[in-house]
């Protein structure tokens, strides 16, 4: 037997392409709902599904068992691509929306320093040449397309392909993501009750901001603009344990009130649980309970 015979692709009949598919339908609806746990609510299950089957029939017709390589390897590489390319195309976040956000929070955090307390949402508008209602519409677009437990943590903007890897964790990256979780149950749980309020009734619950903004007796720029200084705090809380050098310093002396409160914040986010209780959150199913028992 030659080489170039021994190395020969093996093809595979009609009838065996359609038993792999078959014996593998079931990878898609699990791929499907991991992605799904870590989306905006908005985002189609089924429009999903769909582009997991057709890579699912793809795959078994580039299938070549002589590689060595399982089938349900190969086809969870091609599932995973083909759901990122999805996400991709229906644009849920959109180059112009990341500006906005990226403009409204250099904005923000310019006036903060200048003013040495969180700007209205008046002063944003007017520093940004919006009215009010754009403002918080911007707002709105850019919480909604982001993942609470990842996108919003990152140092440089990670791609979400950083965050779905096509390969399964390890023990050490399932220890890394369980600690992470635990930061976050444990920042929510540290934030000032109003914020948690608004974080855990637009977040965790899916409430209007009409809803929440009736609740707590504020107008909803106002809840748009606490969602906003909480997302801030959750970041940075978190990091200050996990990644210190993605925490920006403080301005100034360091000596104001405001920055005293955030020091506090950042310290009781540590000390809220300790490492055993980080690693027993698993999933953003942890955090339903208290959600639903605060709101109730």
């Amino acid at each position: 037997m030659t080489a170039d015979a021994a190395i020969a692709p093996v093809e595979l009949t009609d009838a065996q392409r359609a038993e792999l598919v078959e014996k593998h339908l079931p990878l898609v609806g699990y791929i499907t709902s991991e992605f799904i746990g870590r989306l905006p609510s908005h985002v189609s299950r089924d429009d999903l599904t769909s582009a997991g089957l057709m890579a699912l029939f793809q795959a078994s017709k580039a299938y070549d068992p002589s590689t060595g390589v399982p089938f349900n390897r190969y086809a969870n590489t091609r599932i995973r691509g083909a759901l990122l390319d999805d996400l991709r195309g229906a644009d849920w976040a959109s180059r112009g929306l990341r500006s906005r956000q990226r403009k409204l929070s250099q904005a923000e955090d310019t006036l903060t320093v200048e003013l040495g307390r969180t700007p209205t949402a008046s002063e944003l508008a007017a520093v940004l040449g919006v009215s009010e209602r754009e403002l918080a519409e911007t707002r709105d677009e850019a919480q909604r397309s982001m993942v609470l437990s990842m996108q919003g943590f990152t140092a440089d903007g990670a791609s979400l392909d950083d965050h779905l890897p096509t390969h399964t964790p390890g023990p050490e990256q399932e220890l890394l993501h369980r600690e992470r979780l635990g930061y976050l149950r444990s920042a929510i749980a540290c934030l000032p009750e109003r914020l948690r309020v608004v974080v855990e009734g637009y977040f965790l619950a899916e409430r209007p901001m009409a809803e929440i903004a009736e609740e707590l007796g504020v107008s909803e720029s106002r809840i748009s603009q606490m969602r906003a200084e909480a997302l801030v705090l959750l970041r940075d809380g978190m990091n200050t344990h996990l990644s210190p050098e993605m925490v920006k310093p403080a301005v100034g002396t360091g000596t104001g009130a405001a920055v005293k409160r955030k020091e506090a914040y950042y310290a009781a986010v540590g000390t809220q649980s300790d490492f055993r209780a980080r690693l027993a959150l698993s999933a953003f199913g942890a955090f339903a309970a208290p959600a639903v028992a605060r709101t109730a």
